[in-house]
Order: structure tokens, then sequence, then C-alpha cells
């Protein structure tokens, strides 16, 4: 195996508002960890407006080793996007609410671990999507997680306390919608409570959606929960915070490499899209793009 590429100049793009971190002395921490390891080390921040554009002339503009994003699952799929298009790999220090790609890649969660990725790590290409064209680094969904995903940026309270208060309001009125999902593979046809299009296994939440899937094989899945009644609701819970989403009666996972999402009678969904919500035009089209970026991580 290759030596690891030695990383010098280091960029950290700071989303300031992910998650409930006080990132007041952050910069400093960083800085001074790079400094006392021979690391130069520069800041891009995020404020919401044209963020992309802005990065991905930053990186064309100036020469880095390495671009670490610094930040929560949006600020993540963000640099991710800008680094598609570059050799460049993708480091993460997790600071937001859910740190789903950095838990599936199996990135410490601790921040000055997290740092260490910085010169003991190996490179890995990954696979990436498009979800009714927007990028996708992790998971997007359809459906009932999609609503509590909107409700809960519209909030003012972060953390996981506030995901599940608003996922039990929302679960006693919630009516599932009728999708036509066709793949390359083979076709669906029926009502669903949620339907996840996955390239990786585990939301920030823990809950393993997609087991035994691989983030570099060239296909993703859609992983589907029927409607179910509300005496399973603990049962399905419980199977998807251990590991056994395949175990249930009312779950589905189909494994492909392109596939077109239908709303009979309906011309747009909500859809999220690496945890921001947003309206999605129909039919929603879904392709991979095979290692398109590449990552940090541990040995």
């Amino acid at each position: 195996m290759a030596a690891p590429p030695i990383l010098l100049r280091l960029l950290f793009v700071l989303n300031p508002i992910s998650g409930d971190i006080d990132k007041s002395s952050l910069e400093d921490t960083i800085t001074s960890f790079c400094r006392e390891r021979g690391r130069t080390v520069t800041f891009f921040h995020t404020s919401g407006e044209n963020d992309l554009t802005k990065l991905q002339r930053h990186i064309r503009e100036h020469s880095y080793d390495a671009v670490f994003a610094a930040g929560g699952d949006g600020t993540v799929s963000l640099v991710a996007e800008a680094l598609t298009e570059t050799n460049l790999p993708l480091g993460i220090l997790p600071l937001g609410s859910g740190n789903g790609l950095s838990k599936d890649l199996g990135i410490p969660q601790d921040q000055q671990e997290a740092l260490h990725l910085i010169w003991d790590h190996q490179v890995r290409a990954i696979d990436t999507l498009r979800v009714g064209g927007t990028f996708c680094a992790h998971l997007a969904d359809l459906g009932f997680n999609a609503l509590v995903v909107e409700r809960f940026c519209s909030g003012d309270t972060r953390g996981p306390g506030a995901y599940v208060r608003i996922a039990m309001q929302e679960y006693l009125g919630y009516e599932p919608a009728h999708y036509r999902i066709i793949t390359d593979q083979e076709t669906y046809e029926g009502p669903a409570f949620m339907v996840t299009v996955a390239n990786a296994n585990t939301f920030g939440s823990n809950v393993v959606i997609n087991p035994d899937s691989r983030l570099d094989d060239g296909e993703f899945e859609i992983c589907l929960i029927e409607p179910f009644p509300g005496t399973a609701a603990l049962g399905i819970l419980y199977q998807l915070y251990t590991d056994a989403f395949d175990e249930s009666v009312y779950t589905r996972r189909l494994r492909c490499r392109r596939a077109t999402i239908e709303v009979p009678g309906h011309d747009q969904v909500l859809v999220q899209v690496d945890g921001e919500p947003q309206q999605a035009r129909l039919p929603l089209q879904v392709t991979i793009e095979p290692q398109s970026l590449r990552v940090l991580l541990p040995l």
C-alpha cells in the first residue's frame, strides 16, 4: 500500500452556526494544533449565500493539500460537492447535531481525535449521488423523516431531544404517500411511510437504515418502510437501532444504479438531502457517481 500523502497546507471550511457547539475558540484551537505540527491553515466561513460557488472559486485560486469540513452534515455535503471536481481529499471535523457521514466513515467524533487525521490517515474514494439534480454525499429521503427534518430545521432548538419531540408530534397525524419507484433492476409501487435513498448505512441519530451497504461499490439502495400499525411501531424502532432493518415485514430495500421516483398526482415532493430539506420536482431522478470523492479516514 502506498504511503498516505503528507498534508501541509490545509483549508478548514467552518459553519459558524451548526449544531450546539460553541465555536468562539475553535479557530484558535485548530490553528494552534496545526502550527505545532508544521501545518499552515486557512479558514473559509460559510454564510448561506452562494457558498458552493464561492468555495469552488477559493479552492481554484489557492493551493491546498486537503480541505476539512468543520460543521454538520450540511457543511460536509457542501465541501464534498466542491471537492468532487478536484483531486483534493475531504477531511471531516464533526461539529453538527447528527454527523451522519462521519459516523458511517468511522471518523472520531471528538475534535482532537478527528484532527489527528491530518497526519494519521488513509485516503479512500467513495461514491456520491445526484438526487433530483442535487448533490448527495450520504442519505436523502422522502416521506416522514423529510417532514420531521423540515420542521426541525425551521425550529429554534437543536439536538436529538428536539428531533424526537417533533417526530412524536408529527407521527400521530402522518398520512403515508403512494409512490412508484422504477430502478434499473425492479419496480415498486405502493404506499410508504418513508423512502430513503441511501449511499450509506446510518442516520446521524444512529438509526441503521441500510445494513451491509458500501460507500464505494457503485450502487445505492432505496430503503422503504411501508405503512404499519401502531402496535408495530416500537418493534420497527428497535430493529432500526439494532441493525435489523431487513427483519421487519414492513421494510424492503431496492439495490440499483439509477432510479426514478414518482408520487402519482403530484408534481413536486418534499425531500431532505444530507440533512437539508427542499422541494423537488417530480419525477425525481437518482443516479450514482462512482468513487467521485476522496476522503480522509483513520488507519
